[in-house]
């Protein structure tokens, strides 16, 4: 296990748009934000929900009930070609982005494999090297037309010297039972990573900090209309609306008070100073997965066997 070195932490929180289906634009906009976020003293630099890859805002890819489009199925085609694989080019550029500015990397991407995309979030090292990967477990809604789901093999909780730093994404955010697998994994720097713009977000990540007495890194999308490329269907937005996703972006600490944010209605890189001994004082009257815990009354079992749909055994594993 890596024990902190450090305890004083400066993060930073990125709220931007992506390119809708340009990855190399959008992987060019990460590298310059996240050179921006190294300018401002970050060690640890967070971007949003699915922002390698896009999250199609108000798509429908020609989906009702029973019903599938030739239409949106190329629109689908579109979407996971703009996906990254991993490993793969686009997750060795994120890595390369990590170790030329010499900092930790969480990154929201739309990966794929196979013929399934996945809604999931990458950890770099400052060596560049990829520290981790989860897949979000549960789409939500209409998500789960474009995205498949992940399983227990990847909700890690990685040690590094800034603390030990895990993501939840978006909506995940209000399952119950797998906050409290973040929290018995030691989480400290936990990245809700996210999409939802609402004036309920930031009262749950500030919930999040309180009840795991751990910092709590938000960050939101940005994306206005303009942002949109040639031929997006915006059938479903008002005519006036121009703002699609307002951000929110935030920091809290670990007894729910804001350290950053939230901020709405602009691009911006919000940084925080964090202060790792808060993550002690905290939990002198309040450890949720230990002195505040009741066992023997509740127990939670995680599986983190990766489920796979198809299994093979050689001739020589079975004994024959």
């Amino acid at each position: 296990m890596i024990r902190p070195e450090i305890s004083a932490v400066r993060v930073a929180v990125v709220q931007t748009a992506p390119f809708l289906f340009d990855t190399p634009k959008t992987l060019q906009k990460l590298a310059d934000l996240a050179a921006d976020a190294t300018r401002k003293g970050a060690e640890l630099v967070v971007f949003p929900e699915a922002f390698v890859g896009g999250y199609p805002k108000w798509h429908d890819f020609g989906v009702s009930v029973g019903i599938r489009t030739p239409e949106g199925r190329d629109e689908f085609r579109r979407y996971f070609e703009s996906a990254i694989e991993i490993p793969g080019p686009g997750c060795e550029f994120i890595g390369a982005v990590a170790k030329d500015h010499g900092i930790h990397l969480m990154v929201g991407v739309v990966e794929r494999e196979g013929g399934t995309l996945y809604c999931s979030s990458v950890l770099f090292g400052p060596d560049g090297a990829l520290l981790g990967k989860h897949r979000k477990l549960m789409p939500t809604a209409m998500e789960r037309v474009i995205w498949g789901s992940g399983d227990g093999s990847t909700i890690p909780v990685v040690p590094t010297k800034l603390g030990r730093i895990g993501s939840v994404i978006c909506w995940e955010n209000y399952m119950p039972l797998l906050r409290t697998a973040m929290y018995a994994k030691g989480v400290e720097l936990y990245c809700a990573v996210t999409v939802d713009d609402r004036e309920t977000w930031v009262p749950t990540v500030r919930h999040i900090a309180l009840e795991g007495r751990c910092f709590v890194l938000s960050a939101c999308q940005f994306l206005r209309r303009a942002d949109l490329p040639l031929g997006y269907p915006t059938d479903h937005f008002p005519i006036s609306q121009d703002m699609l996703i307002r951000g929110g972006s935030c920091v809290v600490g670990p007894l729910g008070q804001l350290l950053a944010g939230p901020v709405y209605g602009e691009e911006c890189v919000l940084v925080a100073d964090l202060d790792r001994a808060d993550l002690v004082r905290a939990k002198f009257d309040f450890d949720v997965v230990g002195h505040y815990a009741r066992p023997d009354v509740f127990r939670l079992e995680v599986n983190e066997r990766p489920m796979r749909p198809v299994v093979f055994t050689s001739a020589h594993e079975t004994g024959e």
